[in-house]
């Protein structure tokens, strides 16, 4: 990933930074220019909560390089409760323990190293909903 590309995403990977569309409400993510929704122009930025469910997933063994010293590691489409569905790594749990369905919340993560100076790439993945304290 580029020095630029890692600056300009940083919104959307450490916070789930995305846009509400101000012609129909609807939440979007990624940021984009027109909404998908209603073609009217995007916009203003807002953070998602980053809770939601797991849409469906898949386990994978044969993994791009970069992520072998995680496979296998399972992906799942999260459908967040505002309604945009986001691709995520699940982590903290069993490849074998997900479900559809499974509440979850979005942490910050490494993704993986990458360049001859194995320069660390965060992100957000999914975990299983933490109780939450009365």
């Amino acid at each position: 990933m580029s020095i630029p590309t890692l600056w300009r995403t940083t919104g959307q990977r450490y916070k789930l930074a995305g846009e509400i569309c101000p012609a129909c409400s609807e939440y979007i993510f990624p940021p984009r220019d027109v909404c998908p929704h209603c073609t009217e122009s995007a916009g203003p930025v807002h953070t998602l909560s980053g809770r939601g469910e797991v849409y469906s997933y898949s386990t994978m063994f044969n993994v791009p390089q970069g992520y072998q010293e995680q496979s296998p590691y399972t992906v799942a489409l999260i459908k967040l409760e505002e309604g945009p569905i986001v691709t995520a790594q699940l982590t903290d749990v069993e490849n074998d323990s997900v479900e559809i369905g499974m509440k979850v919340e979005m942490v910050t993560r490494k993704l993986r190293e990458e360049g001859m100076e194995g320069q660390i790439i965060y992100g957000y993945k999914f975990r299983p909903l933490m109780a939450e304290a009365a």
